[in-house]
């Protein structure tokens, strides 16, 4: 389907809701045929100065006679038990629904929304801002067409994978909506390491984001695992692998704390649903 002729509401134009629409513009989206919904007024301006659309402050300010094909929900979780409900009226039969809030299962929004319409779970990331994130998306039982159409429009901020089972969400959640936190972290870790080290903290800082920075990008573009990649960057008997004996230790290595911080949250994302 062609974004040119799609009828569409935002709500919510924060960052996520901001590089969504960003995405849709660029490939096409009508600005007359599109609504945001959101209530901070300077956030309001920004995003139809920047991409067209009219943003209004509440669902009460849209044209009577407006009614979305695809209603996109980008608030925060906590707020989504008290925003969804307004739009109850306009999630008819055929209308799609698609939440990006973590942790909100399908049968809650369902209760808010009503059973008419298909609603789909989608947990993009912040890589989004740039056009590089990945959303995982979930509907069982979705048509094709539709599944065609919300494939597209989550596409507008990078790659896009689907699951069946909406279990498995709360591990997405962890990994991917949660993972660009873990390796910011890893940024500023390796940055005070170097430090640490006896580098000006200016340097250290500088070496550390341009080297995971590089090291995604790499793996980004490379056909090759990480653990081959991994492989290529360690000599025998080198500093790397002086360096990896540790970060690979059975007991207190990454793998064993990533563990951990992926259980965290995924916890987290199932405590989020109540």
């Amino acid at each position: 389907m062609s974004l040119e002729s799609l009828s569409l509401l935002l709500v919510g134009g924060g960052k996520m809701g901001g590089a969504l629409l960003d995405g849709w513009r660029a490939m096409g989206l009508d600005p007359a045929r599109a609504r945001v919904v959101e209530p901070d007024p300077a956030t309001a301006r920004a995003l139809s100065a920047r991409g067209g659309v009219a943003a209004v402050p509440s669902p009460e300010h849209l044209p009577t006679d407006f009614a979305p094909e695809v209603i996109i929900l980008a608030v925060k979780p906590q707020m989504m038990a008290k925003v969804a409900p307004d739009y109850g009226g306009m999630a008819r039969p055929g209308t799609l629904v698609v939440s990006v809030a973590a942790g909100i299962p399908r049968a809650s929004l369902a209760g808010w929304l009503g059973d008419r319409a298909h609603i789909v779970r989608a947990m993009p990331n912040t890589p989004a801002a740039v056009g590089r994130g990945i959303t995982v998306a979930c509907c069982p039982g979705l048509e094709d067409k539709s599944r065609a159409l919300v494939q597209q429009l989550l596409e507008a901020v990078g790659e896009v994978a689907w699951v069946e089972d909406e279990g498995l969400m709360d591990a997405v959640t962890a990994v991917s909506g949660s993972g660009p936190a873990y390796v910011f972290h890893l940024a500023e870790a390796l940055a005070e390491a170097g430090a640490k080290a006896g580098l000006p903290a200016e340097v250290a800082a500088r070496l550390a984001r341009v080297t995971v920075a590089g090291a995604g990008e790499l793996l980004h573009q490379s056909p090759d695992s990480p653990a081959t990649l991994r492989t290529n960057v360690t000599s025998p008997g080198g500093t790397t692998a002086a360096g990896l004996e540790v970060l690979m230790d059975a007991e207190r290595g990454l793998a064993r704390l990533l563990e951990d911080t992926v259980a965290a949250a995924a916890r987290r994302s199932r405590e989020l649903a109540g």
